[in-house]
């Protein structure tokens, strides 16, 4: 009897020097809607959530998978999503029709890359120009060639348009640019319906193990300077609700990259169990994470001028009406704070 009382006086002696704050944000985890495209630039997020970093600091991750950064727009503007995990373009046109977010991290930079298929290829030697190679590529088979991609607007058009027509100053009668889904390019590719394609691992992984005659002829700064890829945002109505709780977004998306840059044999599980979906192995994820078009990156000072430079070249070619402005998208203290600074 003496000791359950000695544990009682314990117990309430601790919970009266603890903030009320602290106590409420410890008892109850904080329920936190993400949403995720089920691309590598996202997993920071699946190591931040299998490695207990979002519970062990009071949050409770609650995930679910989208195909493109507009269908997130919606669920951020209809109150059903807190969090935003893909690519930086999409928030800066939602903020200009009031639809706002804010970039707490990074998660990875100059994600994409443009493969050549089997019968491209082989064009691509060693001291050839790309505009060159394309350019002899249409003069063996009479047509230009198949180059994959996603719609007008994304990050991997403009990308692929940069490289072909800024960078590598391709001949336009040179190239063909087919419009498609993600999977549906990785599976054109493979088939050789197309020639080649704009891909981002884990993709470049699996399409090199099944056809090894694929190859990577540019990558993701070859194609954009520091390429903005993936983000985590959170809206803004969450962020005045739980700045404590973007605080431990923030921190945890940090470690997380950590993690992955220092010790990818430990997180790729994590990964593989959040993409494989029992198609690709952890080894292949392992070899996606050691790529050099894996780039993670958690610091969001690093994407500023260039997807201010983005949506310019959007712009240019006639896929973003105007530029909207960055003023309010990036808030720089969270990741400051994370880091100690």
């Amino acid at each position: 009897m003496l000791s359950s009382r000695r544990a009682f006086l314990g117990a309430a002696l601790a919970s009266a020097f603890m903030a009320p704050g602290s106590r409420a944000f410890a008892q109850q985890a904080v329920p936190v809607r993400v949403g995720y495209i089920p691309i590598l630039g996202a997993a920071p997020l699946f190591v931040a959530d299998k490695e207990g970093l979002g519970k062990a600091a009071g949050l409770e991750f609650r995930m679910t998978t989208f195909e493109s950064g507009p269908n997130m727009i919606s669920a951020l503007a209809s109150g059903t999503l807190d969090v935003y995990v893909a690519g930086v373009a999409p928030l800066a046109v939602a903020r200009s029709k009031g639809i706002n977010a804010v970039v707490l991290t990074a998660t990875a930079v100059e994600e994409m890359t443009v493969a050549a298929g089997a019968s491209l290829a082989p064009y691509f030697t060693p001291g050839v120009r790309a505009a060159e190679a394309f350019k002899a590529f249409r003069a063996k088979t009479g047509k230009a060639a198949r180059i994959a991609t996603q719609p007008p607007g994304s990050v991997p058009h403009t990308t692929l348009l940069h490289w072909l027509f800024e960078v590598t100053k391709t001949d336009k009668a040179d190239v063909e640019i087919l419009p498609m889904g993600i999977d549906a390019t990785q599976q054109a590719l493979l088939a050789g319906a197309v020639d080649g394609a704009t891909i981002r691992e884990p993709t470049v992984a699996i399409v090199q193990g099944r056809n090894p005659r694929i190859r990577i002829v540019a990558l993701g700064g070859e194609m954009f300077p520091n390429q903005p890829g993936t983000v985590v945002a959170v809206s803004e109505a969450f962020l005045k609700r739980n700045p404590q709780a973007a605080q431990a977004i923030a921190d945890a998306m940090v470690k997380a990259v950590d993690l992955i840059n220092k010790e990818p044999a430990r997180v790729a599980p994590h990964i593989e169990a959040a993409l494989g979906k029992g198609l690709v192995d952890t080894a292949t994820i392992l070899k996606a994470l050691g790529s050099p078009a894996s780039k993670f990156v958690a610091d969001p000072r690093v994407i500023v001028e260039s997807t201010d430079a983005m949506q310019k070249y959007q712009v240019s070619i006639g896929t973003l009406d105007k530029a909207a402005s960055l003023e309010g998208l990036f808030d720089h203290s969270f990741y400051l704070k994370a880091v100690g600074k």
